[in-house]
């Protein structure tokens, strides 16, 4: 796309006198900011609890086990949010799924999370295939102990029940009863990253990119 010359604004490299580089009118200028700073000093206190401070949307807190529509827990223990945790925090023992569950193989029999180790990141939340895991609004996690801070199931289960109907907290994900990894009935063929000569095995395959028999070996047999 050709740049029009009249949306394009030159700005010339200012002349530096012998004032300005010897810095002095720079050093006078930062001398005031910090008086008028020091002068006019205003500090502002707000009563925490009585007044709660008010969180950016994207602020990501204490996390939460979603439940699904038939109210139990959505992770399948795939591990994946425990493998892309920089910090190392979450631990997930999995165990086969009931028999009154024939919509997937696996439930995290166990789900451990350290609220203290954890640096909120957000990446489980990105890695977590069906939307098991989310973080919320909530900051003011306390506890006598680092014990009363390390999260088992239950306890983040409980936060999502108490988190699903807050406005602040909206169960920000509605795809499908797992999300979108149980969409798939049947893996779809993917092609090659690369080209693939005439002459190679996977070139002549039945689907693209699966390397099969060489059809030439099997005339011969």
């Amino acid at each position: 796309m050709p740049i029009d010359s009249q949306q394009v604004t030159w700005v010339e490299e200012p002349d530096i006198g012998f004032w300005e580089a010897t810095f002095l009118p720079a050093i006078v200028a930062g001398l005031k900011t910090t008086l008028r700073h020091v002068t006019e000093y205003k500090p502002v206190t707000k009563q925490y609890p009585e007044e709660k401070p008010s969180l950016p949307e994207h602020y990501r807190g204490v996390h939460r086990l979603n439940r699904d529509e038939q109210g139990r827990v959505k992770c399948v223990a795939c591990m994946l949010c425990a493998t892309a945790c920089p910090a190392n925090c979450i631990h997930i023992e999995a165990a086969d799924a009931p028999p009154e569950w024939p919509d997937r193989d696996k439930f995290p029999a166990s789900f451990v999370l350290d609220e203290l180790r954890c640096i909120y990141c957000g990446m489980c939340e990105e890695a977590c295939p069906v939307d098991a895991i989310e973080l919320t609004h909530i900051y003011d996690l306390t506890g006598r102990t680092r014990n009363e801070l390390v999260y088992d199931r239950e306890q983040l289960l409980s936060i999502f029940d108490k988190t699903k109907d807050n406005p602040r907290d909206p169960v920000r994900t509605h795809r499908g009863k797992l999300g979108p990894a149980a969409a798939f009935k049947e893996l779809p063929t993917v092609g090659p990253a690369t080209a693939v000569p005439a002459a190679e095995r996977a070139a002549v395959a039945t689907a693209p990119g699966v390397i099969g028999p060489d059809p030439q070996t099997l005339q011969g047999q």
